[in-house]
């Protein structure tokens, strides 16, 4: 344990951003499990909400350095590859 203030404060905000960081991560997990889960059965409607949703999981978390922007984007577009394919 730290003994030092300033030290003690960094430890509770860290636990803090921890905690968001991980129920950042797994929402976007959440959300890609589902989306592909509609797109094998062909929901096109569920399917497109879902896209949504990912999308904005994924910017929020990418700016937000939760998760690296460049691997948000990459998310993102795999996401949007699957769903087109499946348009066609």
């Amino acid at each position: 344990m730290p003994n030092i203030e300033s030290a003690k404060k960094a430890l509770r905000q860290n636990k803090k951003r921890t905690i968001l960081n991980l129920t950042k991560k797994r929402k976007i997990k959440e959300l890609v499990k589902k989306l592909e889960k509609s797109l094998v059965a062909s929901e096109k409607s569920a399917g497109e909400k879902l896209l949504q949703q990912l999308h904005k999981a994924l910017d929020k978390a990418g700016k937000t350095n939760t998760i690296h922007p460049n691997k948000a984007s990459r998310l993102k577009s795999r996401a949007q590859k699957k769903f087109n394919a499946l348009k066609k």
